[in-house]
């Protein structure tokens, strides 16, 4: 491969693997996000509980997709992951057996582990007694299993990590594949995330935070970010797997550049454990840092796919955001009004459906926003996709600890 590197080296987007509750594989994931339906249904997994809607991948059969062999002894997180990942390396024309594994890495990002591995035996062994907990446990909760199972499964013997920012994980995941690629550490990076988190009891402490939409009686209109009705989000599972490699490389051997990420940046709001901080001075810290790294100017920012969580002080913090630094208004969306909020996967999701809004020109609609808050002054997109060149974007992820990240991606040429 070329051997440029350095923050000169634009980094692509080559292929893009998703299995989350709009669909499994891009195709069916791009149709649902463009019909703005939300998946939220009642989950018969929390039934008991005080609120017992999510979104959960839609038909996923694990024995189907990996094989009884392999999917019997990996929790939900890292099935999810798997299936994501080899959709990627399809849709980017690479196979594993045929490319030097120690130059591919691996960064994934997550929020809770294998939340049901954990669940299930912490319920064994107070029911039945130590004897009677599963060895894999061990190797199927710690959150670093999620990047081992995929280097063992995919041949990828570079550096190998996690990263775990809560929410902003899969964006900070990503931002950290694209500096390993600048480093020249690696030549190719699978960078993503996974997240399974609908157990009962991760989803008991959500609610005693308050915050979960109580909507249980109308789950479809449960997550409406930015809706002067928002009352929380709703939980989901997925998964979502980039290829990223140095453009030049990529088009060295003939790859398909889908999108550029251009820019990364990441701050602390050193506020609060889950609030965020209402000024927003950590997220401008990590939007300009982005927009500084892809030397951006704020005003040419077409688009943003909004973190946008449906919940009150989210939403509102977010939509001053985007107009104090980004004067150009460009047209806002929330994917996670149809997704839900899949946690330390969001990110990492939305990522992937920004590259496909920059590579169709198509922003996919707000879901269930029917009366735009009025402390909300943005242009964010409802009812229908919407037809727009969008040459350069953000996407924007922000979690519990006060940890936020934002990616700059550009249309391949404009750089």
């Amino acid at each position: 491969m070329a051997e440029r590197t350095g923050r000169d080296a634009p980094v692509a987007i080559t292929g893009i693997g998703l299995v989350t509750p709009a669909g499994i594989g891009v195709a069916a994931n791009w149709e649902r996000v463009l019909s703005g339906r939300s998946t939220a249904q009642r989950d018969p997994a929390l039934a008991g509980l005080p609120v017992d809607i999510s979104c959960r991948v839609p038909g996923f059969d694990a024995n189907a997709l990996l094989g009884r062999s392999t999917a019997w002894r990996l929790d939900r997180v890292s099935q999810l992951a798997l299936v994501a990942a080899k959709e990627a390396l399809a849709d980017a024309g690479l196979d594993p057996r045929r490319w030097d594994g120690a130059r591919v890495g691996v960064v994934m990002g997550n929020a809770l582990g294998g939340a049901a591995s954990y669940e299930d035996a912490h319920s064994t062994y107070y029911q039945e007694g130590a004897d009677q907990v599963s060895p894999l446990v061990m190797v199927n909760w710690p959150v670093n299993m999620i990047s081992g199972y995929l280097a063992m499964h995919c041949r990828a013997l570079g550096p190998n990590l996690v990263v775990a920012t809560a929410c902003a994980s899969g964006v900070t995941a990503v931002g950290t594949a694209r500096q390993m690629l600048q480093s020249g550490v690696c030549d190719l990076v699978l960078a993503g995330a996974s997240e399974a988190p609908l157990s009962p009891t991760p989803m008991a402490a959500y609610h005693r935070m308050g915050a979960l939409s109580r909507r249980t009686d109308d789950p479809a209109g449960a997550s409406r970010p930015f809706d002067a009705d928002r009352g929380g989000f709703v939980a989901a599972e997925a998964a979502s797997v980039l290829v990223l490699e140095r453009e030049q490389d990529a088009r060295a051997r003939g790859g398909t550049v889908r999108a550029l990420v251009a820019g990364f940046g990441a701050s602390a709001d050193g506020h609060h454990a889950s609030a965020p901080d209402p000024a927003g001075a950590g997220v401008e810290r990590a939007l300009r840092s982005a927009l500084t790294d892809a030397d951006v100017a704020p005003e040419a920012v077409d688009h943003v796919n909004a973190h946008g969580t449906s919940t009150k002080l989210n939403d509102l913090m977010e939509s001053q955001l985007i107009n104090r630094v980004l004067g150009g208004r460009p047209s806002a969306t929330s994917t996670k009004g149809v997704t839900g909020h899949a946690l330390g996967a969001a990110g990492a999701i939305e990522v992937a459906y920004t590259a496909l809004t920059i590579e169709h020109g198509l922003v996919p609609p707000t879901a269930n926003l029917d009366k735009l808050d009025p402390e909300i002054d943005i242009d964010v997109v409802s009812g229908a996709p919407r037809e727009q060149r969008v040459t350069t974007a953000t996407s924007h992820s922000f979690g519990f600890g006060g940890q936020n990240a934002v990616l700059v991606l550009q249309k391949a040429g404009t750089r």
